[in-house]
This record gives structure tokens, sequence and C-alpha cells, in this order.
């Protein structure tokens, strides 16, 4: 008789997925699934792989690998406006940076297409891009801007200004061109993997959905927790946490398809069919 293992889920090690996770902590639904905590490029790499079932992946891998992936529906990582943890850190205005030198965090994939997007289409400027590690002091001593994401973009939207940085907050950017949310993440299950266990996706599904609204519902305590051991205040957190939009509804699914049009016309992902992108269980 085969042993019944348990789904192989992902999980970013991010202050912005801790509301997916918190909920799962609390009610002991990580008992039930094998969990895989690693940065945003071994999880995105892991999923398409096959090494994880079920995962959060940069919405630019999403569209890469469409065809072997099926979206968990109303569940994602994004901004109607600010993000606060997606940026491009600069020294002179965006349109000064033709023919400069551009740092890209090596753990963004997304925020990169959207700056790349931003500088190309709204700016005009076409700079030199040099991948590397999310280092923001490392990254300014070698070039004129910087693409960051995550807790280190977080700490660089409060710390730049001191240092007489500029901080361009991409998902307030992306919201002021395109009049749409932007996603930045969204979480699939392998299309085999679904098809084979449905049942499986189903309740690690539903367990996400049920600690959202948990930890939604308890967003200062969840603050006060994280507070505890990340260098921000509960009231930074709070607020963070407030400005992230966890949904994929009509909206936000609607700034997901401009996104990939426009990633498309540039060559750098493949075309949404037209129906748009499939959900698991339609």
């Amino acid at each position: 008789m085969s042993v019944r293992r348990r789904p192989r889920v992902g999980h970013i090690q991010f202050l912005n997925c801790l509301p997916i996770y918190w909920g799962l902590m609390r009610s002991g639904a990580l008992l039930d699934v094998e969990l895989t905590k690693a940065d945003p490029d071994a999880l995105n790499d892991a999923l398409v792989r096959g090494d994880l079932d079920i995962g959060p992946i940069s919405l630019v891998e999403y569209l890469r690998n469409a065809d072997d992936l099926l979206l968990l529906p109303d569940l994602a990582v994004g901004s109607d406006g600010p993000v606060l943890s997606v940026n491009i850190v600069h020294r002179a205005p965006l349109e000064t940076l033709d023919g400069k030198k551009v740092a890209l965090g090596s753990t963004s994939r997304t925020g990169v297409m959207l700056a790349r997007m931003l500088l190309d289409e709204r700016y005009e400027a076409r700079p030199e891009f040099v991948r590397m590690a999310p280092d923001l002091d490392a990254m300014l001593a070698e070039t004129d801007a910087a693409v960051l994401i995550g807790d280190v973009a977080l700490r660089a939207m409060y710390e730049a200004p001191s240092k007489g940085l500029m901080v361009t907050d991409l998902g307030a950017a992306w919201r002021e061109w395109s009049g749409l949310p932007m996603v930045f993440a969204v979480w699939a299950a392998r299309r085999d993997f679904a098809v084979t266990h449905p049942g499986m996706v189903k309740d690690v599904h539903e367990a996400f959905l049920r600690s959202r609204e948990l930890c939604l519902a308890e967003l200062d305590t969840v603050a006060e927790s994280a507070a505890r051991w990340e260098p921000f205040s509960a009231e930074t957190l709070a607020g963070y946490f407030r400005v992230l939009d966890f949904s994929l509804g009509a909206r936000q699914v609607a700034g997901l398809r401009e996104f990939a049009a426009r990633a498309h016309r540039l060559g750098t992902v493949p075309a949404l069919p037209a129906e748009g992108p499939e959900f698991f269980g339609s």
C-alpha cells in the first residue's frame, strides 16, 4: 500500500508573505504540509522543476511557465498603489539613467521586469543593467541606481532619504502609469499535481485563505509579534501589512493581464491566452 505523502509547499522568507502564513502556524495546518522556506529565486526554480507541488511564484516566472501551473484563486501579493518593498533607489531622477549602470537585486524577477519597463517606456532611459546581490550600499558603490525587493527594499524606503537618495516605489509607479493594481507574486499548483491530487490542493488553498483572513483581522498583533525579531517597529510593520494586497479579484487579474501584455511586447514572456490565466478549480 502506497503511503500518502504530504504536499510540498513553498514559503517566501520575506515579511510580505507573513500574513499568508501567520494563521497556518496558529491553526497547526503546517503539520499537514512539507514546508520549504527559501528566497523567491529558489522557490521559483523549485516549483518550475517540480521539487514543490504548491507555492508562491513571481508573476514573471508564472507567465513563463503557465502551461505547467494552475493559479490558486484569490491569493497573491501585490498592491493598489504604494507597495513600500519593491523600489528603485537612485541618486538622480530616473530619466537621467540612460546609459548609466543600474544594479538589479538578485532576488527580484517581477520587480526587475517592472523597473525595466518603467525606465524604457515611461522615462526613455536605457541603462546598463548589472545583476548583484541585494545589498544597497554595495550596489550603489558601483552603480547609479538599484532595484530592490523585500525586506532590504523596505529598509531602504525609510533609510535612503537620510543618505540623500531618492526612492521610486514601483507599486505606486505602476498604479500611476496603468491605473491598475500590481501583482508581484501569485500562488500556483503544478498542473500535474493538481490533476492527481485535487483534494490536497483544495485543502492547502483553503488553509491559505483562512490564514490570510485570520491575519488581516489581527494585523496589529501580527505586527507586534514580528517586531520582536525584525528591525522595524510594530507600527511600521502594521502600516506595511495594510498597504499590501493579498487578493486576486477582477481588478488584480486586469492588472496581471496588463503587465503580461506589456512584458510580452518586450519579448520577455509568452502571451497569455485570450481567456486569461487558468485557475485551479475552474
